[in-house]
């Protein structure tokens, strides 16, 4: 049998990121099947280093990826700390460095000059281009929760991680303090269909809109709900859904945005109305005074819900982390969207 790769889950250093990329029971599939895993100490990942060492993982302190053996696949989820400025293993997370994102060039650059390589997980797609391992429709679920309650005045923060049953209660229990008229942009998506489910638990039927309903956006109805939801991620320019213009007029409803792809800082945001995230500290951020309008941009959002969204996302990853020798699976896709952004960049990407 052919050596299987080495897997190195690090420790996330954003401190409210709860959820893990690979569960305990599915980083013992790997193990049976061959691989190495080491997996990182973690304060505040949902599921404790104890779990993944009886399942056959070896463990490591925390930030130890940085002296992992070279061959080694380093897994997280968001962002990687500002130092090594030189990155030489093959990263698999979520890099948001390919439409002009804030930092993205920045983080290309330390790839090219350690000669290490990202796998970004947003384009671990099939040949259609269908995403294969997504957090889609739990973020779509907790944002639109966040969103009722706040709408309700039943949201608190700071926030804090927890389950699904305790996130249905209190929408249930929000039920008696009124019904926003609330409206899902990308309602078909896996992300829509998770913020659709959320309203109908807090006893809300959305106004579902999807490609067919914004090829020619009908901008006066999307001002007259109280609550938009927005769960599309573009790979390509399209008319903005609300517009710096929208924010004044004098008979807009709308008053809450949930913002689920917290696009904010790409070339294709499609809420060009707000420049930086809220967080669980803060959810909630004045957009406009008159009239109202406030605004929920967590991007984050499945973390407040880590064991679901966890146990969901690695079933789906450990299909695809068992090709990741396999140079005609899924992970080509990868590849060529690394070298191509670094090439808009002028950097040269050679994966030692």
């Amino acid at each position: 049998m052919a050596e299987q790769p080495r897997l190195w889950i690090r420790h996330e250093v954003r401190a409210s990121e709860r959820r893990a990329p690979l569960v305990p029971q599915d980083a013992r599939r790997l193990v049976e099947l061959g691989f190495h895993l080491t997996v990182e100490e973690s304060p505040q990942r949902v599921y404790p280093l104890d779990e993944y060492l009886a399942a056959g993982c070896q463990g490591a302190e925390a930030g130890s990826w940085t002296e992992a053996p070279e061959p080694a696949y380093v897994l997280g989820l968001k962002e990687l700390p500002d130092l090594p400025e030189q990155l030489m293993h093959r990263h698999i997370f979520f890099g948001h460095a390919y439409k002009g994102q804030q930092g993205g060039r920045e983080l290309l650059a330390r790839f090219a000059r350690g000669g290490g390589e990202l796998l970004d997980l947003e384009y671990l797609v099939d040949d259609t281009g269908r995403r294969l391992a997504a957090f889609g429709y739990w973020a779509g679920y907790v944002g639109a929760a966040l969103g009722v309650l706040q709408a309700r005045g039943r949201l608190t923060a700071p926030l804090c991680p927890l389950s699904k049953g305790e996130l249905d209660r209190r929408l249930r229990d929000s039920m008696r303090a009124g019904a926003p008229d609330a409206l899902v942009i990308g309602a078909l998506g896996r992300c829509g269909r998770g913020a659709v489910d959320a309203l109908e638990v807090a006893g809300l039927a959305a106004t579902c809109w999807d490609q067919e309903e914004t090829r020619e956006l009908d901008r006066a109805a999307l001002l007259h709900h109280d609550l938009l939801v927005n769960t599309v991620l573009t790979s390509r320019p399209i008319p903005p859904f609300l517009r710096p213009a929208d924010l004044p007029v004098a008979d807009r409803r709308l008053s809450l945005v949930v913002d689920v792809t917290c696009d904010v800082t790409s070339d294709l945001n499609v809420l060009p109305v707000y420049r930086a995230v809220t967080d669980w500290s803060e959810p909630v951020r004045r957009l406009h005074q008159d009239p109202p309008l406030d605004l929920i941009a967590i991007d984050n959002l499945p973390s407040l819900l880590p064991a679901e969204a966890s146990r969901a996302f690695s079933a789906e990853l450990v299909a695809q982390l068992r090709t990741l020798a396999d140079p005609a699976a899924p992970w080509r896709h990868c590849r060529a969207d690394f070298r191509a952004a670094c090439r808009r960049h002028e950097l040269e990407a050679v994966h030692v």
